[in-house]
């Protein structure tokens, strides 16, 4: 199980893990669950630049279609297979579930929260 107050958050209801220079980027169980049923997810190659705050991706359910944001800027170095060919398994365990790998450029910058802003965020569910 993910140690989920060691993970930083965004608005957009993703969550991040870093590792030295590398991100991991997922969405978070509230995120899964306004989704619905996850069916398809796009998400960007190995070697794509992205930008904090730039879509980056699409995660698409029964209900409806989201956007996936970069979280950071660098560059994509990893990408969850896994997820592209079961997206249920989003549904099934978000936390664990990891969409991209970002190598960061530079230090970590923007508006990230801890555990406790995105609960209170969202209500109280995460």
């Amino acid at each position: 199980m993910t140690d989920l107050t060691a993970l930083s958050y965004t608005a957009e209801h993703e969550w991040i893990a870093f590792d030295g220079d590398v991100a991991t980027v997922g969405i978070t169980d509230y995120a899964a669950e306004k989704l619905g049923d996850v069916v398809f997810v796009e998400l960007p190659s190995v070697g794509t630049s992205v930008t904090a705050g730039d879509t980056c991706g699409e995660i698409e359910s029964t209900k409806s279609v989201g956007e996936l944001y970069a979280p950071l800027t660098g560059e994509v170095v990893e990408i969850n297979d896994a997820v592209v060919d079961d997206p249920s398994s989003v549904n099934a365990g978000a936390f664990d579930a990891w969409l991209v790998k970002i190598r960061i450029d530079g230090s970590p910058t923007g508006d990230l929260l801890d555990r406790d802003a995105y609960v209170a965020l969202t209500g109280g569910d995460a």
